[in-house]
This record gives structure tokens, C-alpha cells and sequence, in this order.
């Protein structure tokens, strides 16, 4: 068994009965014992909800066992297991949403995120969800530009600018909640 550098992600290969190569099948309860808990963590600073992150990453890790021989070969599982908690998140506040609103119920904020500094978590807030998914996936998950690109489905300059923003965003939030 080798190692192959595909980008910058690490994928372990074997070789098979025809001479050539192959991803390493990767078992599934490992898979999810090492990363549900940072995806869930990752959810919740993107999101706003832990809550509903912690659902969404159950859902995003239900729905890739259902299709592990694929998922197992990705470059990066993980990410798709990241993308597609998102996106159910992103669903499933939508639908809430459409739900409070046909009964005029009162608007519910999201409960803060507790590991985080207070200061820190206001100002994560206050940016677009876009920038503060790339800031989640760079600093708390320590992810490389490419593999956070190729999770959000965005060319490697735009996590970059969006990164740039998002920091440039922080600072002035953290300089001016530090001056008050």
C-alpha cells in the first residue's frame, strides 16, 4: 500500500489483482467516529444553530453511508459530507422559515455557539454565511484553500478573496468590540 498526493489531499491507495491501483476502502463506522464531531462543530459556526448543525451532520452522514462505495472513493469525503449537511441545513431553515412565517409566529434567534470566544462568535455573525463557511473550514477544521474550494464547489482565488474579506471583516469587528 502506497500514498498518493492528489491536490493536497492524501489518498490512500492499494494495489489490485490486475497490477494497477486502487482508493483504499475506507471503513464506514470509522469514518464516522473520527468526523462527525468536527463536521457538527464545523455546522455550527457556519450556521448559527448547533442544534440543527447537529442534525444536519447526522443527516449528511446518513445519507453518505447510504452511498459509502461512492462517497468512500471522493478525494475528500469529508467535504461532501460538509457540503451536503449545509445544504440540508440550508433546507431545512428555509423550510422553518416558510413554516413561521404561514403562522406569523415570532422570529426565534439561533442559540449562540458556546465554545467560541463571545467576541469572536458576534463577529462571525455578523459576516455573509459564504465568508464565514470559508473562515470555519480554513481555522477550526485547519483546512487547506483547495480542499475548502473543492467542499463549497468554488475555484481556490475565491475562498481566497473570500477569506480576505471575512478576516479584514473580523478585524474591524474584534478592534471595534475591544474599543468599546
Amino acid at each position: 500500500m502506497g500514498v498518493t498526493v492528489v491536490g493536497e489531499l492524501e489518498t490512500p491507495l492499494e494495489l489490485v489483482s490486475d497490477g494497477g491501483v486502487a482508493p483504499v476502502a475506507i471503513d464506514f463506522s470509522s469514518f464516522f467516529s473520527e468526523h462527525y464531531r468536527p463536521v457538527a462543530a464545523a455546522l455550527a459556526l457556519t450556521i448559527r444553530d448547533p442544534e440543527l448543525a447537529s442534525d444536519a451532520a447526522a443527516e449528511a452522514m446518513a445519507r453518505a453511508y447510504q452511498r459509502w462505495d461512492d462517497v468512500s472513493a471522493y478525494s475528500n469525503p469529508v467535504g461532501w459530507v460538509y457540503r451536503v449537511g449545509l445544504n440540508w441545513a440550508s433546507s431545512r431553515r428555509r423550510k422553518t422559515l416558510r413554516e413561521i412565517f404561514s403562522s406569523h409566529a415570532p422570529d426565534r434567534e439561533a442559540p449562540p455557539v458556546h465554545e467560541v470566544d463571545p467576541q469572536l462568535d458576534a463577529a462571525l455573525a455578523e459576516l455573509p454565511v459564504e465568508q464565514r463557511s470559508v473562515v470555519v473550514l480554513r481555522y477550526l477544521l485547519d483546512w487547506s484553500e483547495f480542499q475548502t474550494a473543492e467542499t463549497l464547489q468554488i475555484a481556490p482565488g475565491t475562498v481566497k478573496s473570500r477569506l480576505s474579506r471575512a478576516l479584514d471583516r473580523l478585524a474591524v469587528s474584534l478592534e471595534d468590540s475591544d474599543d468599546s
